[in-house]
């Protein structure tokens, strides 16, 4: 009988410890992602709140540092991601971020106004400081208030500063592309090519589109030849090598290049390389659409 109480608070001692284990490493977790998080906020690439929490805008965000630094695009705290940031890989969170990848490029797509943490704080000291008057601002020696002359360039400031902070240029306005907003663009298209819903870049795509040397195709098809794609190489890894360039066409459309590093597998066969990319965009309401599709190798 003594044997089995023994056994019994043994048994009791290594569950409490295991629990108390679990914890501190769900802490530790949790304050990796938070040191990521400040880290992706002050490279401008994070925009919600230093919480811990391995979200969609956390996953965005490592999307955006990613293709920004010639990382492989997963929307994920990897090894080679975690190292380029010096943080420790998420190896827990990370899988329900791939589960989560759709909504991960979804939120890359979004038109929002983008600030990281930091900005955010300079900017309320800055509103902080124009609201808070001067004694000597308004006022003559005698006390007696003067008007305030406002120059040009003040008044268009004052003027900027009205307007919401998420209102969208006109559509169809060049303007809308960004250099950030199409390197979002770019990463979503790359992360949806990886995800569990095969053939879910096909969301990308106009109606019709000038897909490759194939000629002008139609969303659907383009979605099985995507398919064909995943059945050829399952296992897909893309990275942005180099720089996106931009360049603006006559007919409210513009032309966005940018070498795609790969490596692709199924089974023992293997293939990897570079290509040149060409997406020609066109805007569709508040986001962008592909009309014609290219690639050459490097």
């Amino acid at each position: 009988m003594r044997f089995v109480f023994l056994a019994i608070a043994i048994a009791f001692v290594v569950a409490r410890s295991v629990a108390a284990e679990e914890n501190v490493g769900a802490g530790g977790a949790e304050e990796n992602v938070r040191a990521v998080q400040s880290k992706l906020s002050d490279e401008g690439c994070y925009f919600g709140e230093i919480d811990g929490a391995y979200s969609s805008d956390f996953s965005a965000a490592l999307s955006r540092y990613q293709i920004r630094n010639g990382l492989p695009i997963t929307g994920q705290l990897d090894a080679e991601t975690s190292k380029a940031l010096g943080a420790k890989p998420a190896v827990g969170p990370s899988t329900a971020a791939s589960e989560q990848s759709s909504e991960t490029w979804r939120q890359l797509r979004k038109r929002e106004r983008r600030t990281s943490t930091s900005a955010r704080r300079s900017e309320t000291a800055a509103t902080e400081a124009r609201e808070t008057p001067s004694p000597t601002d308004n006022e003559t020696p005698t006390g007696t208030e003067t008007p305030q002359q406002t120059t040009p360039v003040e008044a268009r400031s004052s003027a900027e500063s009205t307007q919401p902070a998420s209102a969208p240029p006109a559509t169809g306005s060049v303007d809308e592309f960004s250099t950030n907003r199409l390197r979002d663009y770019v990463a979503a298209f790359v992360l949806a090519g990886l995800d569990k819903n095969v053939g879910a870049e096909a969301e990308f795509f106009a109606d019709r589109v000038e897909y490759y040397d194939q000629g002008v195709m139609d969303r659907e098809k383009i979605r099985e030849d995507l398919k064909r794609y995943d059945e050829r190489w399952p296992e897909r890894h893309f990275w942005v090598a180099g720089k996106i360039n931009v360049e603006p066409q006559s007919d409210n459309r513009v032309r966005v290049t940018f070498p795609l590093g790969f490596k692709l597998r199924n089974g023992n066969k293997q293939s990897s390389g570079k290509i040149n990319k060409t997406l020609v965009l066109e805007p569709a309401g508040d986001d962008f659409q592909i009309v014609a599709v290219n690639e050459h190798k490097g």
